[in-house]
């Protein structure tokens, strides 16, 4: 994997544990982390052709189902979309709004 699609995966990793995470300071945290790694991309963009969001999606939700994460996870059903519901540009947009990101998630998720 190339660093590119591992920096991308890694923040959206963060928004999908936020989403499904019950525990608000939990969740928080998660946000929190993806809020530095978005804004660590930002400042440093990887070149759009050096990764598919859809892989990095994908690559992100078996990050973000670890085992030791499944108890926390009760706000929806892990059946995520196989598409990625953001582009690469949304992600590396200033104005990104990672709340609703992370509402963007749970909804594009089955609930529970």
């Amino acid at each position: 994997m190339n660093a590119s699609v591992e920096r991308v995966r890694d923040a959206l990793a963060e928004l999908i544990k936020a989403a499904l995470i019950s525990d608000d300071d939990k969740s928080l945290a998660c946000r929190e982390a993806g809020r530095d790694k978005l804004a660590a991309l930002a400042a440093d963009p990887p070149t759009a052709g050096s990764l598919r969001m859809d892989g990095a999606w994908t690559l992100a939700i078996q990050l973000a189902e670890t085992p030791e994460l499944a108890p926390e996870e009760g706000q929806v059903n892990l059946t995520l979309p196989r598409a990625c519901p953001f582009t690469f540009d949304e992600i590396l947009d200033p104005g990104f709004d990672l709340d609703l990101a992370v509402d963007r998630v749970r909804k594009s998720a089955s609930t529970g």
